[in-house]
């Protein structure tokens, strides 16, 4: 598969409960490229706390990118116009996109880049992504930095689970009969990547909202 930068080396999926998880899909050189573009993001749009409707502060820090912001706050868990400080979400880098349509298999253009630092000690339990008017479309998750131990589950809470390292570099499609699929994040190693400079893991995941 041939991308705009002419690399036609990208890995080929593997399937994890209905998961299309490409180990590996961007070199180092394109991932200090995305981290640029992310870094420009977040200026744009800083990085912020969210908590949950209880008051909960979760542990990750979060910005968005696209038409749409996802927060959450004592408001509940939504998509929002506009960052929660006022300002608008700056447009969606061009290499994330170039990813999605990659590997999304829709002509449909994402909405919004959710973007998800996790620092040392983060993680994110069990969930399901529900905020999206269509689950036929899919969510696609870009890796970098510092490995992470995602968990995927069912398409109800409880039973069995299974569990892989995502490193920096890979990318994930989260669709078809799997969309609705339980899944998570239970630990970041610390340290384990050199990308960011200050260590931890960011998450970028890529959704059609309306």
């Amino acid at each position: 598969m041939e991308s705009a930068s002419g690399r036609t080396d990208r890995p080929p999926p593997r399937d994890i409960r209905g998961f299309r998880h490409y180990p590996g899909w961007l070199t180092v050189d394109e991932q200090r490229a995305l981290l640029t573009d992310l870094r420009g993001v977040a200026a744009a749009a800083p990085l912020f706390s969210p908590v949950t409707p209880s008051g909960r502060a979760m542990s990750v820090k979060m910005t968005s990118a696209g038409d749409f912001g996802w927060v959450s706050d004592r408001h509940g868990y939504r998509y929002a116009p506009r960052h929660p400080a006022g300002g608008a979400w700056p447009p969606i880098p061009p290499q994330v996109l170039e990813i999605w349509q990659a590997v999304a298999g829709t002509t449909r253009a994402p909405e919004c880049c959710l973007v998800n630092y996790y620092p040392e000690g983060a993680r994110m339990g069990l969930h399901q992504d529900r905020d999206e008017a269509d689950f036929t479309l899919p969510v696609v998750s870009i890796s970098l930095g510092d490995d992470a131990l995602f968990r995927i589950g069912n398409l109800t809470r409880g039973g069995g689970t299974q569990s892989l390292w995502l490193r920096s570099g890979d990318v994930l499609v989260m669709g078809g009969a799997a969309r609705l699929r339980f899944h998570g994040v239970d630990r970041v190693a610390f340290g384990s990547s050199h990308l960011l400079p200050q260590g931890g893991r960011l998450s970028l995941t890529l959704r059609v909202v309306t």
